[in-house]
């Protein structure tokens, strides 16, 4: 079965700010719409208030049929102490709440207590049952080893359905979320970030999967180019100017219409303005000459001169009429509104001195994880050149960069950090700015020559404000610790910049402008990242493949 969701006039938002309103969308089968927006432009929140898990400000959802089976997915991978992947996915594609739907239905059945609501537990049972197929919870324990296996994690000794979540790997978690995802039965699916942690043959299975589904998918992500291969329309949320629009046509489509868009609202504006400001001109002119006239005529005139204190009588009239005409001619303008600037993340990453000419080597070097060993491996990286490093999840391709910098010890060969090397480095963990102390004392730490003023002006600019900064680290999105770590390396002088999968949990326009600040940055860079568009726009001297602990030069 496949269902459409219907949104009319929907408000949202938490405690009293209202985010977007006025919000009309159909979801159909087939219908794949991309939300975007700034960072708390409120598409998370879109998403919940679509999945019921909410009461919107004002408005209504409705689906038909009634009984259509929404799934959201969220942003992220929450694992839970004790359960095991069965657990997880039977958790995310809405099987185990089926599951107990249709038990808490069944033991109704034998309840021989009279039911106050008159409802017929038969007509409850059905209905359970029918949710409970309908969610594939019936034949789910046999589908889960054959999704799995085809996306690398084959069950066997060391990997089972009784694993537990929190043992996995960062790159294991997020293909068993993608295992979740395709083993969901859901009408309509609502997906919150789902590239996020996914490696390309990982973005390109969700592609496939999304675009094959007969149902519709309202979907939150900031990968331009999954945007580009999977959506059919756009809904943007634009908080600088409280609005919101559906856009018709793929995500570069949108592009091109939004930016004739906004440039004919600044042109309808500036005509507008300079017409107004003509006409207040010439008012203004035509008041100063009626005055002066009067002045005039009172110096001039005799008091006996009645034929020329007339003249000068119906003269100053008819300035004054004049001034009428004009203001009146200002008041039937349509008043244009002029267009707000959304604010935008703006920076550059701070400069040092330039490192020794070999900043790194690693000669016959092993390093080894558990299981996992990264090797052996003989490279060498010079100063001031662009490497971009790309690879399947759990290849090897963090264990590289922790090698390279020093913060793991060689096993086997050996491992050199050059002198006068300054790191900057954005880790996929954000792990630099955490725990419980407020972010701008952890970032007072860190960048000690800053004064605590200096801190908060430079958070602030990151879009970082009061009520982020005096909060512990710990309690921030991945999105805001994020841009505190590239406040970082803006306070920071940097002539090594590693960055590990940067626009994870930055949205659209921050990755762009991240994408800038590289273009122009002089040191030497290591890029990890799966943003194959990021990849395309970030100018790089050369290509490391890593797969199954061995590195390659493309």
């Amino acid at each position: 079965m496949t269902g459409t969701l219907v949104a009319r006039g929907l408000a949202g938002g938490y405690a009293h700010r209202t985010l977007f309103e006025s919000l009309d969308l159909t979801v159909a089968p087939g219908d794949v719409i991309g939300v975007v927006g700034a960072n708390g432009a409120g598409k998370s929140t879109l998403l919940n208030l679509l999945a019921g898990l909410g009461e919107p400000q004002a408005g209504t959802i409705t689906l038909n049929p009634a009984d259509t089976f929404v799934g959201a997915l969220p942003q992220e991978h929450e694992r839970v102490p004790g359960e095991t992947i069965a657990g997880y996915i039977a958790r995310r594609t809405g099987c185990a709440e089926a599951t107990r739907e249709m038990d808490a239905a069944a033991s109704a059945l034998g309840d021989t207590q009279p039911r106050v609501d008159k409802i017929d537990p038969a007509d409850t049972y059905s209905t359970a049952l029918e949710r409970w197929l309908a969610s594939g919870a019936a034949d789910l324990d046999e589908r889960l080893p054959m999704v799995l296996a085809d996306l690398g994690l084959a069950l066997g000794e060391n990997l089972t359905a009784d694993s537990l979540m929190t043992a996995l790997s960062g790159g294991q978690a997020a293909r068993v979320g993608l295992a979740a995802l395709m083993l969901s039965r859901f009408d309509i699916v609502l997906l919150d970030e789902p590239t996020n942690d996914l490696d390309l043959d990982g973005l390109e299975r969700l592609e496939a999967f999304v675009t094959g589904l007969r149902g519709g998918v309202v979907l939150v992500s900031h990968d331009r180019e999954f945007l580009a291969h999977c959506v059919t329309r756009v809904l943007e949320l634009d908080l600088a100017q409280g609005a919101n629009r559906v856009f018709g046509g793929g995500y570069d489509s949108y592009l091109e219409e939004r930016e004739t868009a906004r440039r004919h609202n600044r042109e309808n504006y500036d005509e507008f303005a300079a017409k107004k400001a003509d006409l207040v001109g010439r008012a203004r002119t035509q008041r100063e000459w009626s005055s002066q006239g009067v002045r005039n005529a009172i110096k001039k005139a005799p008091d006996n001169d009645k034929i020329r204190r007339k003249a000068s009588v119906e003269s100053s009239e008819k300035q004054a009429q004049k001034v009428r005409q004009m203001e009146s001619r200002i008041a039937r303008l349509d008043e244009v509104e002029e267009p707000r600037k959304e604010w935008q993340l703006e920076f550059t990453i701070g400069s040092a001195p330039r490192s020794s000419a070999v900043v790194a080597t690693l000669n016959n070097a092993e390093f080894w994880q558990g299981d996992f060993v990264l090797g052996p491996v003989s490279l060498q990286v010079n100063g001031g050149e662009r490497i971009g490093i790309t690879g399947p999840n759990g290849a090897g391709k963090s264990t590289l960069l922790r090698a390279l910098l020093g913060h793991q010890q060689a096993d086997a060969g050996s491992a050199h950090l050059g002198p006068s090397v300054a790191i900057g480095e954005i880790d996929q963990a954000r792990a630099l700015l955490v725990g419980a102390r407020p972010l701008a004392a952890s970032f007072d730490v860190l960048v000690p020559e800053l004064s605590p003023a200096e801190v908060r002006t430079l958070l602030a600019k990151f879009g970082l404000k009061a009520d982020h900064v005096n909060r512990p680290a710990d309690e921030l999105s991945p999105g805001e610790r994020t841009r505190a770590g590239l406040a970082l390396l803006q306070a920071r002088g940097v002539n090594l910049l590693v960055l590990d999968e940067p626009t994870n949990h930055l949205d659209l326009a921050a990755i762009e402008q991240l994408e800038q600040a590289l273009d122009s940055y002089e040191g030497t860079l290591l890029l990890v990242t799966h943003d194959r568009r990021m990849l395309t726009n970030v100018r790089t001297d050369r290509h490391w493949n890593v797969d199954a602990g061995r590195v390659f030069e493309i």
